[in-house]
């Protein structure tokens, strides 16, 4: 079951990565085009543009935040982790993700449904003249943290096993 979880984890992780490209791109021509528009007389952004590279950051971020964690790359601090046996990082790392983690980020799900919910309910669109729709991106954090729990589960029974074949 886990080992699903972990190709869907690197799916999104692969998708977060492939849309830092395009986020570049999106911005430089925001920068870009505002400074030429002004020479050339011309409007060459808008407010979509300005709207994608914040939605692409958004994609990036929640994407990759369960990526992360299957390659244990959150922040952390190590004064003691890096000194203490495989089995008591184990240990602590489970306990970690089963108290703190996964309520938290259950938490996060419960908290962004409803306006997900709501968002596609009124189709939910920029304020801005010329924005882009903002119900599909509303949806990313319900993606992200639901990849993000997932994922959460799929460390606690690796951990799991990691200390049941691991015993003193």
């Amino acid at each position: 079951m886990w080992h699903g979880i972990n190709r869907l984890t690197l799916g999104a992780g692969w998708l977060a990565m492939a849309l830092v490209p395009l986020l570049v791109l999106v911005g430089t021509w925001n920068v870009v085009g505002r400074y030429l528009g002004r020479w050339l007389g011309m409007n060459l952004t808008s407010n979509a543009f300005l709207e994608l590279q914040w939605y692409l950051f958004s994609g990036i971020f929640l994407l990759g935040a369960a990526y992360t964690l299957y390659h244990n790359g959150h922040v952390r601090v190590d004064v003691l982790y890096n000194r203490w046996s495989d089995r008591r990082r184990a240990w602590v790392d489970l306990l970690a993700t089963l108290l703190f983690l996964l309520p938290f980020v259950a938490l996060l799900l419960w908290v962004t449904t409803p306006t997900v919910i709501a968002a596609w309910r009124i189709g939910e669109q920029s304020p801005d003249p010329g924005g882009l729709p903002r119900y599909w991106v509303k949806s990313l954090p319900l993606v992200g943290f639901g990849l993000l729990f997932l994922q959460g589960i799929a460390q606690a029974v690796r951990l799991g096993q990691f200390l049941r074949q691991n015993q003193r």
